[in-house]
């Protein structure tokens, strides 16, 4: 543990926490979210007298100011900075605030804590200690009998809110920087999200339409596009060569260069093909055409990796305090067995790829040896050749209620090490899974970024005709990390 949010009583004891702490790591930081009416709310009193490193974000005014006006982005700025400050010091001791306009701080030190993944110490206050236990498994109480090696040992907490989700993404997306291609310029959405994606600098653009169209609709929406390369299929100084290469790629099934010309004029083949060359390293589509108009160019062109038979769809699935994977959710209608173990293989390698552990439930209506029937004697299947698979982590047949809870896990998989813990979530079909993860999504209010696409030699993802700006803002950012 490198960092823990104090909700202090006082200023002196936030003061005697981070001397004592000082004695133990000698490059520690005192952060405060938001300053006091004097600036730096004592914080220079440490910085002056121990030496002790102080930093703040807002001052009073601004920092109320910003959570009205965008409660999200000031939570999410707070999450950025602090990340920066947990990759630069030893330790970083998060204070609470006081003072905050006529607002509830208890609640937003609550839920701040949470949005940053720590321990949340309160101060000898045995009140707020019982009442935040109930909204804060990761509570506890901290007084003068307790010992810094108590506090230090505190288990760790296991948060990560959509919206820590979204700030990693960002954060790992700019750590090698992808060009993303989106073949939907003229769709309002996507030149919105375009906007935030270049103001974050995670990821280089590449947007298809009418070059004059694009800039004018921009321009309405008050949109800066000057770092976006735009190209119109049909009429670019790209059209030849993806022309010919859609040609190369297809001629054995009997596509002449004639009808590669004409087909290149669609800009999901366009896109696709800008993906091949290497002109970009992933693509975007589906805000405004069907998940086969994405996937057809794909599985044409940029094809399935070595060893991988089939794509699958798989959706990140963010809870309130967890982030799990469910799959396939959009692509294979009645799996074999091959596919669905397949599909558990490649959901635990997307998962791992984005810094988490998979755990992969192969999902049933019966656990273990308790029912029978063609569609559990499938799951039964794909679990043996899932052995196979060398480091998954893996079991079922298991129901969804086994997978999640320790309690039931205990009765029905006793020996499982990913009953009660699953994270990863593989379905028996698409039937169940598109069910599934709508389900989730509009009953949990939990917000489902995806389809993410597995198993193409390349990223090529697809939208939801519905979607929000921020799932496209998310789709870009899963695609660029994916490239990675």
């Amino acid at each position: 543990m490198n960092a823990i949010y104090f909700q202090k009583q006082s200023r002196e004891s936030l003061d005697n926490l981070a001397i004592k702490l000082s004695k133990k790591y000698s490059n520690i930081v005192v952060f405060q979210a938001l300053a006091c009416e004097d600036g730096v709310c004592g914080l220079n009193k440490l910085s002056k007298e121990h030496n002790i490193k102080t930093e703040y974000l807002y001052d009073s005014a601004t920092g109320v100011k910003e959570y009205l006006k965008n409660e999200n982005a000031f939570y999410k700025n707070i999450i950025i900075k602090v990340n920066e400050l947990k990759a630069k010091y030893d330790f970083v001791l998060v204070a609470s605030f006081g003072v905050f306009g006529g607002l509830d701080t208890f609640w937003i030190n609550l839920k701040l804590s949470k949005e940053l993944n720590l321990n949340y110490v309160i101060d000898n206050d045995l009140t707020k200690f019982e009442f935040a236990k109930i909204h804060h498994k990761y509570a506890s109480l901290y007084n003068e009998n307790t010992s810094l090696d108590e506090l230090l040992n505190l288990k760790k907490p296991d948060y990560i809110s959509p919206m820590a989700f979204e700030v990693m993404l960002e954060s790992k997306a700019k750590e090698n920087i992808k060009t993303i291609v989106l073949p939907e310029g003229n769709d309002e959405r996507i030149l919105k999200a375009a906007s935030i994606l270049l103001e974050s600098k995670a990821v280089k653009l590449i947007i298809l339409g009418n070059n004059k169209e694009i800039a004018q609709k921009a321009s309405d929406l008050g949109i800066d596009l000057d770092d976006v390369k735009t190209y119109n299929p049909g009429n670019s100084s790209l059209d030849d060569e993806c022309a010919n290469a859609l040609y190369e790629a297809r001629k054995s099934k009997g596509m002449s260069l004639e009808q590669a010309k004409e087909l290149i004029k669609d800009r999901n083949y366009f896109g696709t093909l800008l993906v091949h060359l290497g002109y970009a390293d992933a693509m975007v589509s589906g805000a405004a055409c069907s998940t086969a108009d994405t996937i057809r160019p794909a599985l044409q062109i940029v094809k399935t990796k070595p060893g991988v038979k089939s794509v699958s769809g798989g959706f990140f699935m963010c809870l309130s305090d967890k982030v799990w994977y469910f799959a396939d959710c959009a692509v294979n209608p009645n799996p074999t067995p091959e596919n669905l173990a397949e599909i558990a293989s490649v959901s635990a390698a997307t998962y791992k790829a984005f810094g988490f552990e998979p755990r992969v439930a192969m999902l049933s209506y019966s656990t273990a040896n308790s029912g029978s029937g063609v569609s559990v004697d499938l799951v039964k299947q794909a679990c043996e050749l899932a052995k196979s698979y060398e480091g998954l982590n893996y079991d079922g047949p298991i129901q969804f209620d086994a997978a999640v809870d320790i309690a039931t896990a205990s009765k029905k998989m006793p020996d499982s090490k990913v009953a009660g813990k699953a994270n990863v979530f593989v379905f028996p079909d698409l039937n169940a899974g598109n069910i599934a993860y709508k389900a989730v999504q509009r009953s949990a209010g939990a917000i489902a970024v995806g389809p993410v696409l597995q198993g193409l030699n390349k990223p090529i993802n697809d939208l939801s005709r519905g979607c929000l700006v921020e799932d496209i803002v998310n789709t870009c950012l899963i695609s660029a990390i994916q490239a990675q």
